[in-house]
């Protein structure tokens, strides 16, 4: 089958919609299907990084628009549409979608152009016209989306489906041992996500102890690499490292991590590393709410005041990690079947 993607990364989009869907570009590929993406030359894309096919959509740096999403796009949905017509592959057998911004109106318009259309979402709060729809929230219920995708629509949703590379799941039985057998925090893993405009990462070191081991993971088009970078360089127990590939080993080694929400939230849970949670957007903050209702995670109002309580209750961040790692079992795109 020849599958494209439609999705893009940017500055204030982040990283995580390309990342997930290269997850299963890279499952779909082992299956010998052909794999395309289509990409729009957005801010800090991704597009060099991509190691398929990339069909690049123009970038329109005069574009505005009242709702976020579609600033995001960098497009409005109609003009989107008529763009990835003209770049798709003939023969398109799965068109697969990650984007909040586009709903029924654009994909009916690339329905002449593909056999199947799979979208991939986790805001249910639109209408969908799509063969297959993933969403791989804890909490997603099919009630969400009734009344908004065709009756014939397959759902694939919850964390059963998370889009988890393999390395996870293959460190996963390790790194649950390892848990088991942790009786201090001594090392902490920051990961605010691919860009951290808010420089988030650069208020929480200022909260945290001298006496622990910080490893900081910075995305190479964070604009404020260059401040966290000087503030570490004389402080020998941090060490910052940027565009990584080897994340599920850095989870691994910690034993508590500080981050965003997103799917970066699955590869912890897998892992069961417990984590002190920052909400850095709106459609982060179901997923956050989901998990800390399960104590999977504690969601941070005070960085100083959870971490001591979380450093000084051995019981509290144990019982973080058994819950977390019921949450994910790293394996959600082998489930996947097109």
């Amino acid at each position: 089958m020849k599958v494209v993607f439609r999705v893009d990364a940017s500055l204030h989009m982040g990283t995580g919609h390309v990342m997930r869907c290269l997850t299963l570009a890279n499952e779909l590929k082992q299956q010998n299907h052909e794999i395309v993406f289509i990409c729009r030359d957005l801010t800090d894309n991704l597009n060099l990084f991509i190691k398929y096919p990339v069909l690049a959509l123009p970038k329109n740096d005069n574009f505005q628009s009242d709702g976020l999403y579609l600033n995001w796009l960098g497009a409005t949905q109609e003009q989107d549409a008529q763009q990835t017509i003209k770049a798709i592959p003939k023969n398109t057998d799965l068109l697969i979608v990650d984007s909040y911004a586009l709903d029924e109106i654009w994909h009916k318009k690339l329905r002449p152009y593909t056999k199947k259309i799979m979208v991939i979402d986790d805001l249910a709060d639109r209408q969908f016209d799509c063969d297959m729809l993933l969403n791989q929230n804890l909490g997603t219920q099919i009630e969400d989306y009734k009344d908004k995708v065709p009756n014939d629509c397959e759902l694939l949703l919850s964390c059963d489906y998370a889009l988890l590379r393999p390395e996870f799941s293959n460190l996963r039985e390790k790194a649950l041992i390892k848990r088991q057998n942790t009786k201090e925090i001594k090392n902490i893993l920051i990961s605010m996500g691919g860009s951290d405009i808010t420089n988030k990462t650069y208020e929480i070191l200022q909260d945290i102890s001298d006496n622990l081991n910080i490893v900081v993971v910075l995305g190479g088009s964070s604009p404020h690499n260059k401040m966290i970078i000087s503030y570490a360089k004389d402080k020998e127990n941090i060490k910052v490292l940027i565009d990584v590939d080897n994340i599920s080993v850095l989870m691994f080694d910690a034993d508590l991590a500080i981050g965003a929400g997103g799917s970066t939230s699955w590869e912890r849970c897998c892992l069961g590393l417990p984590t002190l949670l920052y909400v850095l957007a709106e459609n982060q903050r179901k997923i956050a709410e989901n998990l800390e209702r399960l104590d999977a995670v504690k969601i941070v109002d005070n960085l100083k005041v959870n971490l001591q309580n979380i450093l000084n209750n051995l019981h509290f961040w144990q019982a973080m990690s058994e819950n977390a790692q019921t949450v994910c079992d790293g394996i959600g795109v082998k489930r996947i079947k097109i």
